[in-house]
């Protein structure tokens, strides 16, 4: 045992390693299961008396294991650092090993699109040439807390749609040719989550990141 172990296990302080589930939840964390609970009453899972019974109980936890209590049979994320039965918002429990997965989108002549209630792992390559690509993340269950989008595109423009209280991060998009980056969201480098961290190139066509439209002119 190092010296600084023996004056932690001195002071009574645990030296073992910790459980992903022991960790504590901010604010923002259980906000963001309130949020899933909310969708979770719009697709019919949860009626209002459960809603508010797994509402008091998210707002009361104080660590991910707790707070994963009112997801465990709901559509859930998957955080990357948790063990196999931690789960948190947006996944389902079984996709627990998903957020290191990588998804590959590719096309050639033609648009690429995706929308809806589609499945995000912590990492996409994106590969489009000749054809505009859009990448709609407003109802995704995504499954990190940090996305990383690696583009490869080609004489096309790309829109990526995020909801609002994600952020974008584009610091370590190295080209924009023959177009331009467009972040209408203002949210590069500040905090939200989920955190989409775009890199790569954009040959021929404009980069743009936005949230979705409000009402009728949005």
């Amino acid at each position: 045992m190092g010296e600084d172990q023996a004056e932690m296990a001195a002071a009574g302080v645990s030296t073992k390693p910790l459980n992903p589930r022991d960790l504590r939840v901010s604010d923002a964390e259980r906000e963001h299961v309130v949020a899933v609970l909310q969708k979770a009453i719009g697709r019919g899972l949860i009626d209002l008396d459960e809603f508010t019974e797994r509402t008091d109980v998210a707002l009361a936890a104080r660590t991910r294991g707790e707070l994963n209590v009112v997801l465990a049979d709901l559509p859930g994320l998957v955080h990357r650092d948790a063990t196999k039965d931690t789960v948190v918002p947006g996944t389902p429990p079984a996709t627990a090993n998903f957020a290191g997965e990588r998804l590959e989108l590719k096309a050639h002549g033609s648009n690429l699109v995706r929308r809806g209630r589609w499945s995000v792992p912590g990492n996409l390559s994106v590969y489009n040439k000749y054809g505009n690509t859009t990448l709609d993340f407003t109802e995704a269950a995504v499954a990190s807390p940090v996305v990383n989008i690696e583009l490869s595109t080609k004489w096309g423009s790309v829109e990526l749609i995020i909801p609002e209280q994600a952020a974008i991060d584009v610091n370590s998009v190295t080209e924009v040719k023959w177009g331009a980056l467009n972040d209408r969201t203002n949210t590069n480098g500040h905090a939200g989550t989920p955190r989409y961290v775009v890199s790569g190139r954009v040959h021929g066509g404009s980069l743009t990141i936005r949230h979705p439209k409000r009402g009728l002119f949005g």
